[in-house]
């Protein structure tokens, strides 16, 4: 796993976005397309609003959900909602470019099937996502892939449906997508976290997020969370 450590939340975002800009760029070059799958949490916003600042071919890029509550739409508690706020309003990303979880849907486990269906029509089958985004929960939990939850052991299956978790089910995807993703990025920021990054570097598996693999892993983390003493560190070129 490549490691960046940065002064405060907002160079981590900034770092974040010029990261998935640099893959983005890599990817429609070699490939014609690229995927993106966002997880939730207020510094991946300030990514994303850093990132609207690039210019891309946005009719190229996919972008995909890595968990979403179960809401009704427009709730603000929906990651979609942020999204569509910080990036999609200000870019030119065509609307179906954006690829919103179905969780309005009455069957749920329904709905989990069709958004993998549509994650294979976006990037192959199995589908081999980009840049998988990810952030840490200071339980360990990462996605909704959530401690002590069924959705852990889901093998066979990209997306699925966990919780409830403060109120909420949430659908996940689950690790077999997220490990096979080209570039998984990490975004970590607050000192409540700290505990958890040391277990996640440590390949804890006794924790979600120790789960994930680190072969192809950038985490970028504010000093809050990345204490000196916790790991010795390499920067990630270009960006830390």
């Amino acid at each position: 796993m490549d490691l960046c450590r940065l002064a405060t939340a907002e160079g981590v975002a900034a770092a974040a976005a010029a990261f998935i800009h640099a893959r983005a760029v890599a990817a429609i070059s070699e490939r014609g397309r690229f995927t993106l799958a966002l997880s939730g949490g207020s510094t991946p916003w300030k990514m994303l609003a850093k990132l609207a600042e690039y210019e891309l071919p946005w009719n190229l890029v996919a972008v995909v959900q890595v968990d979403e509550r179960v809401a009704a739409a427009g709730d603000p508690e929906r990651n979609l909602v942020h999204i569509q706020a910080t990036l999609a309003g200000h870019v030119s990303l065509p609307t179906g470019n954006l690829h919103a979880m179905p969780v309005d849907r009455d069957d749920l486990d329904e709905a989990a099937i069709a958004y993998e269906n549509a994650l294979q029509d976006i990037a192959g089958q199995p589908p081999v996502l980009d840049v998988v985004h990810l952030g840490l929960g200071p339980d360990g939990h990462t996605a909704s892939l959530l401690p002590d939850d069924p959705v852990l052991d889901v093998a066979d299956r990209d997306v699925a449906i966990a919780g409830p978790y403060f109120d909420h089910l949430r659908m996940t995807l689950t690790y077999p997508i997220i490990n096979r993703a080209r570039h998984i990025l990490w975004l970590i920021t607050g000192e409540e976290k700290a505990p958890m990054l040391k277990r996640l570097l440590d390949g804890d598996n006794s924790v979600p997020a120790g789960r994930v693999s680190q072969q192809h892993a950038t985490l970028i983390a504010d000093a809050a969370a990345f204490p000196h003493h916790t790991h010795d560190f390499t920067g990630v070129q270009g960006i830390c």
